[in-house]
């Protein structure tokens, strides 16, 4: 038989003293008071990172980043076009 979980508790509730019981409820409390923070997907989170870059960085950086990877990365010659 599945006994419901807030039945549980409110049994081991009742055997501890006051004091306890109330760090219990301060807990529950704080549980409760705590927002919980909006999940973003991981495209949201590089939007958002992206958008603190600004515009003078972007300019700087290469356009053939892609093409010339190795270039960049390990200093490898640069491919022609």
């Amino acid at each position: 038989m599945h006994t419901d979980l807030s039945q549980v508790v409110a049994e081991k509730m009742q055997t501890f003293p006051i004091e306890k019981q109330q760090k219990v409820l301060e807990f529950v409390e704080s549980i409760e008071a705590t927002e919980e923070p909006e999940r973003q997907s991981l495209l949201e989170k590089l939007e958002a990172i992206s958008k603190r870059v600004p515009d003078e960085v972007w300019e700087k950086l290469p356009t053939d980043g892609a093409e010339n990877i190795d270039h960049y990365l390990y200093g490898a010659p640069k491919k022609k076009k």
